[in-house]
């Protein structure tokens, strides 16, 4: 039988797991669709679409694991069942 607590630890890990889902999708895909829309504006010599299609999506995947590492420990220190 689940308890409220282990409840409300899976609720919180299943919306953070969508979020970073639905960041995972937009990086992924989203943003390369708008990529001639993105073209025409240029940063640092360089159109916007070609950035985020090289680099940018990459760059947002790291940044994503290593919050989405932070928030779960968070959640798992939270809830009393984090490693040491």
């Amino acid at each position: 039988m689940a308890t409220p607590d282990r409840v409300s630890y899976w609720n919180k890990t299943k919306s953070l797991m969508f979020v970073m889902l639905g960041l995972w999708v937009f990086f992924g895909y989203v943003i390369h669709m708008f990529v001639e829309q993105l073209n025409t504006i240029v940063i640092f010599g360089f159109p916007l679409g070609f950035y985020m299609a090289a680099q940018g999506s990459l760059i947002a995947f790291v940044v994503m694991l290593f919050w989405f590492a932070r928030r779960q420990n968070a959640i798992d220190e939270e809830h009393g069942v984090h490693e040491d």
